[in-house]
């Protein structure tokens, strides 16, 4: 149609957040955290998308995506989106690539409910009311009064009943403290309290299934990334050797990745990140993938990212409450959402498209180039 709106723009923005404290996994340590922005325009309605993801993820959106969104129906997101990413071919779509297009669809399909007057949620069409979180934090760097400190915030003052450490310290190399860190988690929340584990693939194989006994022990239920998800043959060996749910998948770039893992058998749980698969409209088709195979989806990090979106499919478990990005989204961004209780309500004040607002005054503090 003639008069249909149209994209007018593209604009970025970078903003790098140090930690509150130095922050390590299994295999990475890391003191700063880098977002960037995607805004897109079409008159006097913007629309605002993000990804965690390194600065240069903002020339790949203003040299191959601005130009093939600029021009095109406003409404018409999955239109969008597949021009994106023929558009990066010869760039290579894994990594980089796909992170600047998933900040932009982001935008987009937060432009198109704002134009429509309407929650995402309420766009996409609600499946639940309420999105479960856990809380995702437990870093190899902190201490037992930290790592208790976390704990007992996420438990005992927003009352989150899931939580999830990081294990594997130095690829594996650290097994005791691992274990021992564990029990203490265990002790902390009580019995009630679901927790869970991330190795970020720093175990070997036998390693996993080993360790994995010990922390079938301590109750947890979420053995996460045992090993590298490179090899999903390894991890789907280790799935049928433990009692544990196996997950993975927040490395997953393209569809295809993902149905790779789940017809490798690979995991009981696929995680997606919106902000590195591509964005909102490959994030609910990796969740239709696992649906069709019984399998539940977690959305992996970037909370506000990933909300609207989770309310909207059935066959969702819950997303990480990532204590990085908790924090950087409060920084922000005015209109977060409340974990209390351990559920989010995205849509539930009115507010169109994802609810959020960039707070230029704080914001401001951290943006770079």
């Amino acid at each position: 149609m003639s008069d249909a709106p149209v994209v007018a723009g593209v604009d970025t923005a970078v903003f790098t957040v140090p930690t509150d404290f130095p922050e390590a996994d299994g295999t990475l340590g890391w003191d700063s955290t880098t977002v960037v922005l995607a805004t897109v325009r079409c008159g006097d309605v913007t629309g605002l998308g993000y990804t965690y993801a390194p600065a240069a993820t903002a020339r790949v959106i203003e040299d191959l995506l601005a130009d093939v969104v600029t021009g095109l129906p406003a409404l018409d997101v999955p239109r969008m989106n597949e021009a994106m990413h023929r558009a990066v071919r010869n760039a290579g779509l894994p990594g980089v690539a796909a992170q600047a297009i998933a900040a932009v669809d982001i935008a987009l399909w937060d432009l198109k409910a704002r134009l429509l007057g309407l929650p995402l949620v309420h766009l996409l069409g609600a499946a639940r009311d309420e999105v479960p979180v856990y809380g995702s934090g437990g870093f190899t760097t902190y201490d037992d009064d930290r790592q208790e400190r976390q704990l007992r915030g996420w438990v005992e003052e927003e009352g989150i009943p899931r939580v999830k450490i990081k294990i594997a310290e130095s690829w594996g190399s650290e097994e005791e403290r691992d274990r021992r860190r564990v029990a203490r988690a265990r002790a902390v929340v009580g019995d009630t309290v679901a927790l869970y584990v991330d190795a970020n693939g720093g175990y070997g194989a036998k390693q996993a299934v080993r360790v994995g006994g010990v922390l079938a022990d301590e109750g947890v239920t979420w053995f996460e990334e045992p090993v590298s998800s490179d090899h999903l043959t390894t991890l789907a060996a280790i799935r049928a050797q433990v009692g544990l749910d196996v997950a993975a998948g927040e490395y997953g770039y393209t569809l295809p990745y993902f149905e790779h893992m789940l017809a490798a058998g690979a995991v009981d749980c696929l995680q997606a990140d919106v902000t590195r698969c591509g964005g909102i409209t490959v994030w609910l088709r990796a969740a239709a993938l696992a649906q069709a195979r019984g399998i539940e989806i977690s959305g992996h990090c970037a909370p506000h990212a990933h909300a609207h979106a989770a309310a909207a499919v059935p066959n969702l478990r819950h997303l990480e409450w990532f204590h990085d990005h908790v924090r950087i989204e409060r920084i922000l961004f005015d209109g977060v959402l409340s974990p209390a209780g351990g559920a989010l309500t995205p849509g539930a004040d009115g507010a169109p498209g994802l609810g959020l607002a960039l707070n230029t005054e704080r914001a401001g503090a951290y943006r770079v180039g």
